[in-house]
């Protein structure tokens, strides 16, 4: 195969296909869950299921791309929040924006009890973001507005819980706000005891 046809970019109605098809996806799953047929999806994008299976070779595949593409907006918001003023109000808002998120897409929910967590594409995005919030508490820890022995790794086990009280089906009221903020007090330093030690990691 020549050189030039390996390395010719894609044409630019491939490019559109593409772009189309993964806002239809993320609509879909948003709305439907992950359960959402690949056929609808195509339609809602105005293209053939071929066409989303020349993309992506399974549906596996497209799904990792959708959460893994979430999982990097909320790392933007984060690393945006690190230029914030006050350290303790950029963590709580980042917190925040992370239980919203799982409010507004189903798929996102799902996504932390499926196989498509393992997915190499949602492994890497997952680490870009433990990063941004380990970055985050750091600089509250330094501040000293949360307790020194929290870590990252702390605030997205903590952040996945407060989103179980925020599943779409479950809360119509918002009153994982409430939750939210219970979660965060028990981070601040005031009034703080020892913690058991963490795990060793394999």
């Amino acid at each position: 195969m020549p050189a030039e046809s390996q390395t010719r970019p894609p044409r630019a109605d491939a490019v559109r296909n593409r772009e189309s098809l993964l806002v239809a996806a993320r609509e879909a799953f948003a709305e439907h869950g992950m359960d959402v047929s690949v056929s609808e999806i195509a339609q809602r994008a105005g293209i053939g299921k071929g066409t989303v299976f020349r993309h992506f070779a399974t549906k596996e595949s497209l799904t990792a791309a959708i959460v893994s593409g979430r999982l990097d907006e909320l790392a933007v918001t984060g690393r945006t929040l690190l230029e914030a003023a006050d350290p303790e109000a950029a963590l709580l808002e980042f917190m925040t924006a992370g239980v919203e998120l799982h409010v507004s897409d189903r798929s996102f929910c799902q996504a932390a009890t499926t196989d498509v967590r393992r997915d190499p594409v949602v492994r890497a995005a997952a680490d870009r973001l433990s990063g941004v919030a380990e970055a985050l508490t750091d600089r509250a820890r330094r501040k000293g507005v949360i307790r020194g022995d929290i870590t990252g790794q702390d605030v997205i086990r903590m952040l996945t819980a407060a989103c179980q009280a925020a599943a779409p089906d479950e809360d119509v009221t918002g009153a994982w706000r409430r939750y939210l903020h219970l979660i965060f007090d028990g981070l601040r330093a005031e009034g703080a005891r020892p913690l058991p030690p963490l795990p060793p990691t394999a």
